[in-house]
């Protein structure tokens, strides 16, 4: 639909003329041409040259762009580069993840979740609910959650190092939400450890009470966990043998996705985990 003039121009006076100014300097930027001297990107962008300077130093303030002494020459910061990947990381990973989590659905009959943690917060990328249960997750996609809760949250801790599992849990400390969340910090980082050497998570309303999960991570071809995958049932519905089999499930789900995000394991082929049930 074509926008009226009176739109055109009501959307001007939203505009920030300085912000407008540094995103021209950092589209002038292209794969062909990703170095310019001042005089050179001034002319690009046909900025003054003072102006130039004010708008590259405060890029440079915050990653965006960095300045090389030796040829006198701007180029593009890896802030750029980590929000590109910030970006990358959640499209394409939903894309991806998307029908793997409704056939994870459809063979488990149970609700199912996909979850990333990202400025050290726990978010729901998707989710696809079963048809037949009549129990709702409140979890909605994009929700926000503690970075240690639940099944998702804890696996993708799992695979963190420690330094980092320590910073997060500094900046966020442990709560409970049932009696049975585990809230002394040395024993949830056993608890680490054990789901990193298994290579997955069974909880039992540890987030809910009287629903239970089981989770595994996914790699992308770095080899770096980049999401979780879990199903997530009422607790008395399910036995040991169910258990078994929603882990196998659960395991096959995490390595489709990780194969299809490149991932081709340590030794360059899919791994799958321990598939005997940790006791809890």
């Amino acid at each position: 639909m074509n926008r009226s003039t009176n739109d055109t121009k009501s959307d001007k006076g939203f505009f920030n003329r300085s912000l407008e100014r540094a995103l021209q300097i950092l589209c002038a930027f292209t794969i062909e041409r990703n170095a310019y001297t001042l005089t050179q990107l001034t002319e690009a962008v046909g900025l003054p040259k003072a102006t130039t300077i004010r708008l590259c130093s405060t890029l440079m303030k915050y990653g965006f762009m960095k300045f090389d002494h030796s040829t006198m020459q701007y180029s593009l910061g890896i802030k750029l580069f980590e929000l590109g990947s910030i970006v990358y990381a959640s499209l394409s990973l939903r894309k991806i993840a998307s029908p793997f989590l409704q056939q994870l659905q459809v063979r488990s009959g149970k609700t199912t979740f996909l979850g990333i943690i990202e400025n050290d917060e726990l978010i729901y990328l998707d989710k696809r609910e079963s048809p037949g249960n009549p129990i709702r997750f409140a979890s909605q996609i994009g929700r926000i959650r503690p970075p240690h809760f639940g099944m998702l949250g804890q696996v993708l801790l799992s695979t963190l190092p420690e330094d980092e599992v320590d910073r997060i849990l500094e900046k966020k400390p442990l709560t409970a939400h049932t009696k049975k969340t585990t809230t002394d910090p040395y024993e949830f980082r056993e608890k680490l450890a054990r789901i990193r050497k298994q290579g997955f998570l069974i909880e039992e309303g540890e987030a809910i009470e009287g629903i239970s999960g089981i989770a595994a991570p996914i790699y992308n071809f770095t080899g770096s966990a980049v999401a979780a995958v879990g199903v997530s049932f009422i607790s008395s519905s399910v036995d040991a043998r169910g258990k078994e089999a929603l882990l196998a499930e659960v395991l096959k789900t995490a390595d489709g996705i990780s194969h299809e995000m490149g991932y081709r394991g340590k030794n360059g082929t899919m791994t799958m985990g321990n598939t005997a049930l940790a006791q809890e």
